[in-house]
């Protein structure tokens, strides 16, 4: 989709659909009030009469308005005036990149980013705008055969109509909304594909090609490598499988020489059938949404690329499936982690925590700023805070502000659980210095506590996605989460803005 920032007057601007918004009271905001004056108070009438829906999202559909030459205005409730807030304001917009990407025009003029919100700037706004409606025109039909079997619909060019001067500030807000949508599209993909198809050397190739595109460094270990690492955790998942396993270094170097890196950990299980703890038949093909935390390191990687932010950035990416295949591990099976710790497996299916602790013990060698993972590590999680947070765990208090701050400012929100030592009495192993689960409650908590064994040289947190990395029923696809938050993380401390 082409993206354009305009100045001008909504009344006079041909196009094939216009976005409006409204207040529940009746209120328009300036740009709306300009389509309302041409078009002799029409809107306002509309409004007036209750064909809007006060609720925030809401919107209808008006064709030919007399005195605007826009085929067809929509019109978009924006909830209540003294309740307007960033929720509203994201609701607007998502009901019109809805009504963009499945609608007949081929145009659009937005006029929603221009309206004042409490504590958000233009740029704020034009760069939520963005993101929002690009991220509305994803598809995900490449393994359809039938491409032609739907008209295609959608807009292929859209402006955003704003009343403030234009600027170098306000086209790089614009930049870097698209730039995010575009990698949480590459997150999205790679989650949506099957796992005959993304397989640990797909996303190894994916990487490889990033980095060619995007001119920055890109390293694949093998087997052997990672053996000679004395990589035994990790590699302990990767037993049963006939896919071989990769680790994938990935370098980006936008800050200066001597800078200390931020580094970005994701989960890459192609598929986890829980291996010899064999997950139940129900749902299992989603299982193939447990390498989200990898596809959304290679995301904003891919954002961060694209948006050419001045930071130095490591991303690393264990990958494998998880399978009950001959050589698969057992339970009750000990194994030995590149930081020299012991693990007692007592589930295989609390496999993410085995091929992070590794990646996390690599980490040091890059004398990190920080570390963030990123990984679908527990179904606890899901039940604690249901689907709208990610999970928020970390062994520094500020830099999980900055996180839970970012979070809020980009919409990807996330929520802190406590990480707190008596927690660690739960992983305790009678023939190991650690068993790899820690029983039936504070499954969240617990999972965290093991990682955080592995990173008590750096600040780090961790995010459990496992309730926010994809959506299941008719609507099943992965979310391109936490692609946002990381990326808003990311160019606050690119910025020097992370206080």
């Amino acid at each position: 989709m082409e993206f354009t920032i305009k100045t001008g007057s909504p009344a006079k601007l041909k196009t094939g659909l216009l976005v409006l918004g409204a207040f529940a009271d009746g209120r328009l905001p300036a740009l709306s009030a300009a389509a309302d004056g041409a078009a002799e108070g029409r809107l306002a009438t509309l409004i007036k009469r209750g064909d809007l829906d006060e609720k925030a999202g809401a919107s209808v559909l008006v064709h030919d308005l007399p005195g605007v030459p826009a085929e067809r205005v929509l019109l978009v409730s924006l909830g209540k005036h003294d309740e307007f807030g960033d929720k509203a304001f994201r609701d607007a917009l998502a009901a019109a990149a809805k009504a963009i990407s499945g609608g007949p025009a081929k145009d659009a003029v937005v006029a929603l980013a221009d309206i004042e919100l409490p504590g958000r700037d233009a740029a704020w706004r034009l760069q939520q705008a963005t993101r929002m409606l690009a991220d509305g025109a994803y598809r995900f039909d490449v393994l359809k055969s039938d491409k032609k079997a739907k008209k295609e619909r959608g807009a292929k060019k859209l402006s955003l109509l704003v009343s403030c001067e234009l600027g170098a500030e306000l086209d790089t807000a614009a930049m870097q909304g698209h730039a995010i949508a575009a990698g949480m599209a590459l997150a999205k993909d790679l989650g949506n594909l099957p796992g005959n198809i993304c397989t640990p050397t797909h996303l190894a190739e994916t990487a490889e090609a990033l980095g060619k595109q995007y001119k920055f460094e890109v390293e694949v270990l093998e087997r052997e490598d990672m053996e000679k690492l004395g990589m035994g955790s990790f590699l302990s998942v990767a037993r049963g499988s006939h896919q071989p396993p990769k680790f994938i270094v990935m370098q980006y170097k936008g800050g200066k020489a001597k800078a200390k890196p931020v580094v970005l950990v994701g989960k890459g299980i192609t598929f986890d059938t829980g291996g010899i703890s064999l997950k139940p038949a129900a749902e299992m093909d989603e299982m193939k949404f447990d390498m989200c935390g990898a596809a959304s390191v290679l995301g904003t990687f891919k954002a961060v690329a694209q948006m050419g932010l001045p930071i130095n950035l490591v991303g690393l990416v264990p990958t494998t499936e998880n399978m009950p295949g001959g050589g698969a591990t057992k339970p009750g099976d000990v194994v030995t982690s590149m930081s020299g710790q012991t693990i007692e497996v007592l589930n295989t299916d609390a496999e993410g925590r085995l091929i992070l602790c590794d990646a996390l013990t690599y980490a040091e060698r890059f004398k990190p700023e920080c570390v963030i993972d990123i990984a679908t590590l527990t179904g606890a999680c899901v039940v604690a805070l249901g689907k709208i947070p990610s999970g928020l765990l970390a062994n520094d208090d500020e830099l999980a502000a900055e996180i839970l701050r970012r979070g809020t400012e980009s919409g990807d929100r996330a929520w802190q659980l406590p990480l707190w030592d008596e927690y660690q009495e739960l992983l305790k192993s009678n023939f190991a210095d650690m068993g790899n689960i820690g029983g039936r409650y504070a499954g969240t908590i617990t999972a965290a506590c093991f990682l955080s064994r592995f990173t008590k040289d750096y600040k780090w947190a961790h995010l459990d996605i496992a309730g926010t990395a994809w959506v299941s029923g008719d609507a099943k696809g992965a979310t391109g989460r936490p692609v946002p938050l990381l990326s808003a993380f990311l160019i606050g401390r690119a910025l020097g803005a992370a206080g």
